[in-house]
């Protein structure tokens, strides 16, 4: 069984919590330093959710796998709590890099990340501005530019409409404090960030988990929506494994991704939909293998 520690380390906001999750091979004294892979998880996450299951799985397959809470989530410090900032994942991300390199039990010469739907595209963009980042497997990878945002949030009225929502909200907390949310998944709430009855995120035996309090800070969506993760592509020359499914999200915006990336790059589609890639077999052994092997030819 991998070992588990609880870890903590400084972020450029905010003091940040994890999991480093060491290969069996760790507890004997001679043991060797372990290639080290950050893992992201999904937008809105906490680390218990899906970046948990893929850093132990990882750690099954001889890595030394870092997940954590970004800043404002789970365990995590920072102000506003749950408040989606793909700049401020990034710089986080480049914290736990910093903290996983530093440790004793990891080559710091070997550092790959692993990045899990929107996770993918923080992990791309930390690939881009981090030459560190040798090599990159993203799973059932979310990867948006304006067009795609357009065709899942309501077109250009839809996506001024939450820009205006998130002016009043960020109004509101500049003057009082106080943050508006609405929920990230809810099937009766045409305000939810997902307005969808999402199993994965309401089954308690799933993501719908005490640590995650389903909460959508309103003014996140500039950030979210202006974010383009498919002009990162040419910036990453670190080796790119992808594995997705056409029944998965967005598959044409990873295939764009894909064809835009500056160095060696690898597409493995398989089948399942984009919940399955969070927690269900044979979709995460399927995808934890395929990053494994990875791993292994690249760093």
């Amino acid at each position: 069984m991998p070992l588990r520690e609880k870890v903590s380390f400084a972020g450029d906001a905010a003091k940040l919590a994890g999991h480093l999750f060491l290969p069996d091979a760790a507890r004997t004294d001679d043991a060797a330093p372990a290639p080290g892979v950050v893992v992201a998880g999904t937008w809105t996450s906490v680390k218990e959710q899906m970046a948990d299951r893929y850093a132990e799985e990882l750690a099954r397959r001889g890595y030394a796998a870092l997940s954590f809470d970004f800043t404002g989530y789970g365990e995590s410090a920072g102000e506003p709590r749950d408040y989606e900032s793909p700049r401020l994942k990034v710089q986080d991300l480049r914290a736990a890099a910093d903290f996983l390199t530093g440790h004793p039990a990891v080559s710091n010469a070997q550092l790959g990340a692993l990045g899990v739907c929107a996770g993918a595209m923080y992990v791309s963009a930390l690939a881009a501005e981090d030459s560190r980042v040798g090599s990159l497997a993203l799973v059932a990878p979310w990867l948006h530019d304006r067009r795609i945002c357009e065709e899942n949030y309501g077109g250009p009225d839809g996506i001024k409409a939450k820009k205006l929502a998130a002016a009043e909200a960020r109004r509101r907390y500049e003057e009082t404090g106080e943050v508006a949310y609405v929920p990230v998944v809810s099937g009766s709430d045409p305000e939810a960030a997902m307005p969808f009855d999402i199993d994965f995120y309401l089954d308690p035996g799933r993501g719908g988990i005490p640590q995650w309090p389903n909460r959508f800070a309103v003014m996140a969506w500039p950030g979210w929506l202006d974010y383009d993760a498919v002009a990162i592509a040419s910036k990453v020359t670190a080796p790119v494994l992808l594995v997705h499914s056409e029944d998965a999200a967005i598959p044409d915006g990873a295939r764009r991704f894909h064809d835009g990336l500056a160095g060696s790059r690898e597409f493995l589609w398989t089948e399942g939909i984009q919940f399955d890639f969070y927690d269900q077999s044979p979709q995460v052994d399927f995808a934890a293998d395929a990053a494994a092997e990875h791993f292994a030819r690249t760093l």
